[in-house]
């Protein structure tokens, strides 16, 4: 329970016009918690915190660690305020992230709080650096002279104290050793001050060479990085072009500056060649922001980027709200990926709020992409973004050819996915030594398992939603929830034995058809489920490269910035799959990840193919990809949203009510419809049930506010929202500019 003697809220009979002592210092300070407002505490004579400063504070029977927001509000009388405790030792959280805490919170409607906690992600780094141990030669000789011991006392004897791990490599010998030692008096344990955690990043060393197209986009961005001020560039180039390699030329700039740059990736696990390429052109890696990390580094890593000494970051969504004190620039890569928008907790969408920032901080930021989404395209087309364009792949390579092959001719028998023409293809490459990728968008082995009897489909019991059934982890599994169950023996509904069937393909199903039809071809499945993490697909990433891989099969985690000279083919499985539902970005998210994935073939000296199995081949998507022809597919596109008035030519916003009892849910989404705001443009759609009406055990309904592009959405929501008090465990959550319509 929260003391509301620490609050901006009314003062009492002693000091009622909350004016304070004479003398009194008083500051606001935020809290990383959902709290709709910074409170106001005392300062007291021995503490000295400016706003940004971290601070301990008292809240209710236990302490918080919060940043100094401000002056105090003056509504809280004296006797009613509560001391600050301490100023931690950590460098303070900058005027424009504060600014841009501020800024999301307004423009989501997410308590300040809890966008302050997604900038204090790791409380630990909030603390002063532990000492480092280091060893030096002691006087002791040890009971037992080994070569391994023997070299480490030759390396202790020779220069400063060093850390276990640092003396043990130079020895050739494991830390052990060293602490063995240590342990017997032969090394002497001396205390280390905190060491740099991050090598610099070296923008002296020379880049690989650039095709004029590169400099010339390169030289841009130097131009803006010399002047050091906001401007928002679209990197546009065809896959393969080099773009990695000309926003690595304005990294150059930045670091010679002094300055920081944050890169953002869709996904981290993705990452292994792009840190390659990174520490060839600089010398060492960045420092990494992802889930993989252990305590201890992102500890370091969060210190050493807000003390200003790592220079480069590169992470998911998640490391917009990192603390940069230098940052000078901001990359966003594959800017058009879905993975960029966070539907839980706080709903925002990355790239949007990367631009923010780059606005607040005054710095240039750059948003790269082969297939750029529809806002950027117009955002560009508008003045508000400058377009670079490579029109050709590096160093020669041509793009693959592209051709649809029509599945109402193909007759497959049943439980087959795979083409005659596909598999004839597949045969052709294999036979030239070349490598190949089967693409299907669907983890698992079948996406429904029904029983044959009855019909009865098996169902997560907390989700709307069908279990997909993953055969190698024998299990059922729902994709929303994260419920697991095995198969069930018997049919739940008739008690029928052994009559369940699968349901349509997965990877895993398309895993099995080809190791039946390619005995002889060494196969690896790469989707979410087999890629726990960035080692994970950097092992897979280097058995593609060295060629110990003949046919990759995967989902859309294949999609995105791999670069494998060999992979020549791309079948593309079911590519009308995400053509269904209601999303208005069904037809570009299709076009966008299909172009992507068959981006992989042909990248080096050996022309690509790419094959698309459809059952619509006269879809204005797969026109396009045959074609070749992106801009007129987004210029119809953009005609067929501009009519409606959809984004990015009109404002969206979603409303979803949630309960545990569908009753309550429902009723306070009708309480909403009936005060709706009206008029000038503006309707509410709804309520109805959300698509998946059901998930993690809430019932869901769904209204859908739709406004001309220039009406401020949030303001008018919050008015909205302001008018029902939700009760009951009923909860109100908004989406502004939704990306998922579920």
């Amino acid at each position: 329970m929260i003391s509301r003697g620490t609050s901006s809220s009314a003062g009492s009979n002693d000091d009622p016009a909350g004016r304070g002592r004479p003398g009194e210092r008083r500051v606001r300070v935020l809290l990383p918690l959902p709290l709709s407002e910074a409170y106001d505490y005392r300062l007291p004579g021995h503490v000295e915190a400016a706003p940004g400063s971290f601070v301990r504070v008292p809240l209710g029977r236990r302490e918080a660690i919060g940043v100094v927001w401000g002056e105090a509000s003056g509504k809280i009388a004296s006797g009613r305020l509560k001391d600050v405790r301490a100023r931690l030792d950590a460098p303070p959280l900058g005027e424009p992230l504060r600014r841009l805490i501020d800024w999301v919170a307004g423009y989501t409607l997410a308590p300040p709080g809890a966008v302050l906690r997604m900038a204090m992600s790791v409380p630990e780094a909030l603390s002063p650096p532990r000492p480092r141990a280091g060893y030096v030669r002691g006087d002791r000789e040890p009971k037992r002279l080994t070569p391994a011991r023997a070299r480490v006392l030759a390396e202790a004897a020779d220069g400063p104290p060093r850390p276990a791990a640092e003396l043990a490599r130079a020895a050739g010998v494991s830390p052990s050793v060293v602490r063995g030692l240590a342990d017997g008096g032969a090394l002497d344990v001396v205390e280390l001050p905190p060491g740099a955690v991050f090598r610099p990043p070296d923008w002296r060393r020379a880049g690989p060479t650039l095709s004029p197209a590169q400099q010339a986009a390169a030289a841009d961005l130097a131009a803006d990085l010399a002047v050091a001020r906001y401007a928002v560039t679209v990197l546009d180039g065809v896959n393969g072009a080099g773009k990695t390699e000309v926003y690595f030329a304005a990294i150059a700039r930045a670091l010679e500056a002094g300055r920081q740059a944050l890169v953002l990736l869709p996904e981290i696990v993705l990452s292994a060649q792009w840190l390659a390429r990174f520490a060839e052109r600089f010398g060492t890696e960045p420092a990494q922001w992802h889930s993989e990390l252990t305590h201890a580094q992102r500890r370091d890593t969060w210190r050493a980027l807000a003390a200003g000494e790592a220079r480069v970051v590169v992470g998911a969504r998640s490391a917009l709200f990192l603390p940069l004190p230098l940052l000078g620039l901001i990359v966003v890569d594959e800017e058009h990926d879905a993975s960029y928008k966070q539907e839980d907790g706080v709903v925002y969408h990355a790239r949007d709020m990367a631009v923010v920032r780059a606005r607040l901080e005054d710095v240039p930021i750059v948003l790269a992409s082969a297939t750029p989404s529809l806002e950027t395209v117009v955002n560009a087309e508008d003045g508000r973004y400058r377009r670079l364009h490579l029109p050709d792949r590096h160093g020669g390579a041509r793009l693959p050819r592209i051709a649809a092959l029509d599945m109402r001719r193909a007759a497959l028998p049943a439980g087959r996915w795979l083409s005659p023409e596909l598999i004839t293809a597949l045969t052709e490459t294999f036979a030239a030594g070349e490598q190949a990728m089967l693409f299907l968008n669907r983890r698992g082995y079948a996406p429904l398992t029904l029983c044959r009897a009855c019909g009865h489909r098996l169902g997560c019991p907390s989700c709307s939603a069908w279990l997909v059934e993953h055969r190698r982890l024998g299990r059922l599994q729902c994709h929303h929830c994260g419920y697991a169950t095995r198969a069930p023996a018997a049919c739940p509904n008739c008690s029928a034995e052994d009559r369940f069937a699968a349901c349509g393909p997965g990877v895993e199903r398309l895993a099995e058809e080809a190791a039946a039809r390619f005995a002889d071809a060494r196969l690896a499945v790469m989707t979410s489920d087999t890629m726990t993490g960035p080692a994970a697909a950097a092992e897979l990433v280097r058995r593609v490269v060295a060629h110990d891989v003949d046919l990759l099969i995967g989902t859309q985690i294949m999609a995105k910035g791999h670069h494998f000279p060999l992979l020549t083919l791309v079948g593309v499985v079911d590519a009308d799959l995400g053509l269904a539902g209601g999303d208005l970005r069904a037809a570009e998210r299709t076009y966008q990840m299909l172009h992507q994935v068959a981006g992989r073939a042909g990248r080096a000296d050996r022309p690509g193919r790419v094959l698309i199995q459809t059952y619509m081949p006269e879809h204005p998507v797969m026109q396009a990809l045959c074609a070749g022809d992106r801009d007129s597919f987004l210029a119809s596109e953009a005609a067929a949203r501009r009519a409606l008035a959809m984004p990015p030519f009109g404002r969206l916003a979603a409303v979803i009510v949630s309960a545990p009892d569908a009753a309550a849910a429902e009723a306070v989404a009708r309480a909403l419809a009936k005060i709706a705001p009206r008029g000038g443009g503006v309707a509410v759609l709804g309520p109805a049930p959300a698509p998946l009406s059901l998930l993690r055990g809430r019932f869901r309904y769904r209204l859908l506010l739709k406004a001309p592009r220039t009406t401020r959405v949030a303001p008018l929501l919050r008015d909205w929202l302001a008018g029902v008090k939700p009760r009951g465990g009923v909860r109100v959550q908004v989406d502004i500019d939704p990306y998922s319509f579920d």
